[in-house]
């Protein structure tokens, strides 16, 4: 058995990595900027989260609640596009909720829905 060894040749016309690592670190920052911009708080009755979201205006935006899940999106024909879920440790009461854009953030105060308990009691004869 015999090995083959071939060294590889780096040249300016095969070497476009630099680009793509450039690219990459571009779209991580960006992720990652974004990911910081989530403040999440709570107390006994409520979440408060906090979202940056520079540029949009109250029309621009549309929230939707469904279970335990909040979805934050831009209008079709807002001028940017913003498009986000987050899911929460528990069921929201969406009576119990409002949100309010101020200064390019969004603040959402999201009710805890108190689990109902379905128990029966049986008598013991």
């Amino acid at each position: 058995m015999s090995l083959f060894f071939a060294p590889a040749l780096r040249t300016r016309t095969f070497a476009p990595r630099t680009f793509d690592r450039s690219f990459e670190r571009f779209v991580n920052d960006a992720f990652s900027t974004a990911r910081r911009s989530l403040n999440v708080e709570q107390d006994d009755k409520s979440w408060t989260v906090t979202l940056d979201v520079p540029g949009f205006a109250r029309e621009d935006l549309s929230i939707g609640i469904e279970g335990a899940v909040v979805r934050i999106e831009s209008k079709a024909d807002a001028k940017r596009q913003f498009k986000a879920a987050y899911e929460l440790p528990q069921d929201i009461d969406v009576a119990a909720s409002e949100a309010k854009l101020e200064n390019g953030v969004l603040t959402l105060k999201l009710g805890k829905l108190v689990p109902v308990s379905n128990v029966a009691q049986l008598q013991i004869n």
